[in-house]
């Protein structure tokens, strides 16, 4: 999985349910079994909550776990 693989996940019209703020498109660390992915994700500036949408989660995030847990 490459950042250029996750940069479709828009931020445009998401509000943080926590601090009513607008998230924005941030740099952020995915850990997953001792290997770490740089992506860009929709991302409350001040509090830090990350939006893994679904289509992301249960896509191309699931299918990246399997290959690294078939290594």
């Amino acid at each position: 999985m490459s950042t250029a693989d996750l940069r479709d996940t828009d931020a445009e019209g998401w509000v943080c349910v926590t601090c009513g703020t607008a998230l924005e498109r941030r740099s952020v660390d995915i850990t997953y079994m001792a290997s770490v992915f740089k992506v860009e994700l929709p991302r409350c500036p001040k509090c830090g909550f990350t939006l893994i949408p679904p289509e992301l989660a249960l896509g191309r995030m699931l299918e990246a776990e399997k290959i690294l847990e078939d290594k």
